[in-house]
């Protein structure tokens, strides 16, 4: 491994690696094989051999929700309890005093390094839209998609909540920044007055504009919350042509099995993508004064059983909705995988990670066959149990066939950033 580090010039062959069997469209969990490289892609010819030892490469990998607006912002503006609520009202009040373009444009470049070094290659970032932080976000989202072309594909969707969005006043501002950038027509969703004739204006003015939607949904342990069963029939009676993502999706865990059964019925009829927060909801969901016993997670396994295209991401990132992570898609492999229980169940939970995500966002589907980009993450662990238990630090992650730097940037970059207002 160690010798792959400084890439012989010229072709390549990867020999003895491991491969998730779902890449490789087989049905086998883990399958040996060698791979060659050529001039930057997959290719059928044999190369220079390098013995890689059975480690495991992955295409790089696909984080479809994430807060590029928000991350790292934790050192200034902690949640004081670390509940839901106080997510809520200390991200708004570091929004307002501190969102400057500047600012919103050097967090998010740090976010992207971190997510470039460990083998990320598209991105969907939620851009808080409430003006008018709307008209400082996208243009900075719009340097910073194209600043980052050709290292990380980035997809961005607004976010305002479902009951203050005035979708026939100021959010129409909003809809042309989104559709100006080509992105993706966001909201906040949960039971209030005019919840329906709201969806359905908005899916309406999506579908005028050519926008998918993706919707934060039902964020909370209350098993009377059910947005997501609206977000479903508003689907299903209009008839709305784009893609639809439902995140989040806590509440389903919670319903009475007879209602979650009746939901994810709907849900799949409206042929609704899902994706899963596992790292966010656990931190979040159930905290209160005593021992937390529910762990927040949808329910991705009777979802999938119903043919529902289901994803996990990163969500957030040192901010005040989570204290931690590192836009690490292996990162939210492992801990999606103890958290949701996806060991001892199907053996193509990695396409969760990977394919899935990919048909959710209109994006190129990852591939290790001949042609595809040489685009890989590769880690010294060779099986399921050696990849989860360490956090592969000493990954490489070629770009193009060629190692790239996974140096990570040092925290202390952001300094200046977390002083007092």
């Amino acid at each position: 491994m160690n010798a792959f580090k400084t890439l012989p010039d010229g072709p390549l062959t990867l020999r003895d690696v491991t491969v998730p069997g779902c890449i490789l469209q087989l049905p086998q969990d883990l399958v040996r094989t060698d791979l060659h490289i050529a001039d930057g892609r997959l290719s059928e010819t044999p190369g220079q051999v390098v013995d890689m030892a059975g480690a495991m490469v992955f295409p790089c990998f696909i984080d479809m929700h994430t807060h590029l607006d928000k991350g790292h912002i934790w050192p200034r503006s902690p949640n004081p309890d670390g509940t839901f609520m106080g997510a809520l009202t200390t991200v708004g009040r570091d929004r307002v005093a501190r969102w400057s373009a500047e600012d919103v444009r050097r967090r998010m470049e740090f976010s992207l390094r971190c997510a470039y070094a460990h083998g990320t290659r598209a991105i969907r970032t939620h851009l808080d839209s409430l003006a008018p932080q709307d008209e400082i976000s996208w243009p900075v989202f719009a340097e910073m998609r194209e600043a980052w072309k050709g290292r990380i594909e980035l997809q961005a969707a607004n976010l305002v909540a479902v009951d203050t969005a005035d979708l026939e006043g100021r959010f129409l501002r909003t809809l042309e920044l989104v559709a100006a950038a080509g992105g993706v027509l966001g909201m906040v969703t949960f039971p209030c007055a005019h919840l329906e004739p709201q969806l359905r204006t908005f899916l309406k003015l999506a579908e005028i504009n050519g926008l998918d939607v993706d919707f934060h949904v039902d964020e909370t342990m209350d098993p009377e919350v059910d947005s997501l069963r609206a977000i479903a029939e508003a689907v299903i009676e209009t008839g709305f042509p784009g893609k639809v993502t439902v995140g989040h999706c806590c509440s389903l865990s919670t319903q009475e099995e007879a209602k979650a059964a009746r939901i994810m019925d709907l849900v799949a009829e409206a042929g609704l993508h899902v994706v899963s927060l596992p790292m966010c909801n656990l931190y979040l969901q159930d905290r209160g004064s005593g021992t937390p016993r529910r762990r927040g997670i949808t329910l991705v396994h009777e979802l999938k059983a119903r043919g529902v295209n289901v994803s996990f991401a990163s969500d957030n990132t040192r901010d005040p909705f989570y204290a931690y992570g590192d836009l690490d898609m292996i990162e939210v492999m492992r801990q999606a995988t103890r958290i949701g229980h996806l060991d001892h169940s199907a053996t193509d939970w990695t396409d969760a990670f990977l394919a899935n995500p990919a048909r959710a966002c209109g994006l190129q589907p990852p591939s290790l066959a001949p042609g595809a980009p040489a685009d890989l993450v590769i880690c010294k662990g060779r099986d399921w149990t050696e990849l989860f238990s360490r956090p592969q630090s000493d990954r490489i992650v070629l770009r193009n066939g060629r190692a790239i730097d996974t140096t990570l940037p040092d925290y202390s970059e952001l300094d200046d950033l977390m002083e007092p207002a």
